[in-house]
């Protein structure tokens, strides 16, 4: 999910003061109440503390002219926290830093794939589990710098539950292609749709934990995933998945805690807190692991 979704940390004693302080229910009909509200649905009030989501689901391919394939199962993780940005005119806000993991997975067995057979090449591939570090997010802020709303509160209210939907399309340079992708394509082409929902009473109170509950329903569509090598073929891969804020590494799935207690220990833990370096994908990882070669005529 990338993004979709997300970053954490692990020593509470490193948390700081609650920001903003909140003495009266939180109104999200005001773009501070709405910042807020945001900021609590996506990791904490707290400056630095440590907050985890994890999802599951499936991935299928989809191409003109044949029935979908379910291709894996999927176990994925974001490890965040927050922290307040003093805005000035803009208001009291806060940076969102995190990293995430996602693990393809056997569709029978669930065990983390290491090689795939991919099915239109009729060849086994290597496989690369998403391992992105950063995925960060600018700093929010309740007013712009004239002072005009700059949050709104998008979520609907229904018998005590609040519903928000969030669809993110994206179109931008490819990082695997050349410079002459606005005249032969290649541009990167994908679209995250999330669904966050939790409880009204719980948000609003101001005497409830500084992070709220939260369910996630997320999709995402987007071109073949590079280690897959397609080629350039036709078609799309779609990731249909489901999951929750949890309150630590102990409870994610047990596939993802092997995973990052053997392969991954730094994504137990969200960047610090001053992390300025430029967000990664899985594309731009993969770019940094394998080296580009010229494509033969006839192809592979």
């Amino acid at each position: 999910m990338k993004a979709s979704l997300i970053r954490l940390a692990l020593a509470i004693s490193l948390c700081g003061p609650l920001l903003p302080a909140l003495a009266t229910p939180l109104n999200p009909q005001t773009p501070e109440g709405a910042i807020a509200a945001t900021r609590k649905i996506q990791c904490s009030l707290r400056d630095l503390q440590p907050t985890y989501f994890t999802w599951e689901g499936e991935a299928y391919s989809r191409r003109q002219g044949e029935a979908d394939k379910r291709l894996f199962r999927v176990a994925g993780m974001n490890v965040r926290h927050c922290i307040s940005v003093d805005g000035g005119r803009k208001g009291q806000g806060y940076r969102l830093l995190s990293r995430e993991v996602m693990l393809y997975l056997d569709p029978q067995t669930g065990a983390p794939l290491s090689r795939w057979l991919n099915p239109w090449l009729q060849r086994e591939v290597e496989v690369q589990h998403v391992a992105n570090d950063p995925v960060n997010q600018p700093p929010q802020f309740p007013f712009q710098e004239d002072g005009s709303p700059a949050a709104r509160w998008l979520a609907r209210e229904q018998a005590g539950q609040w519903f928000q939907t969030l669809t993110i399309p994206l179109f931008y340079q490819n990082p695997l292609q050349g410079q002459y992708q606005r005249y032969v394509g290649g541009a990167y082409h994908a679209t995250e749709m999330f669904n966050f929902t939790g409880s009204v009473a719980s948000l609003l109170d101001p005497n409830s934990a500084s992070s709220a509950d939260v369910k996630v329903g997320w999709v995402r569509l987007s071109d073949w995933l590079p280690w897959m090598e397609m080629q350039g073929r036709e078609g799309t891969i779609y990731i249909h998945a489901a999951g929750q804020k949890v309150a630590g590494l102990t409870d994610l799935p047990p596939v993802l805690q092997q995973y990052l207690r053997d392969q991954a220990p730094a994504f137990q833990l969200p960047p610090p807190a001053d992390d300025a370096r430029p967000n990664e994908t899985s594309w731009t990882v993969f770019q940094k692991k394998i080296r580009g070669e010229v494509l033969r005529r006839g192809g592979h």
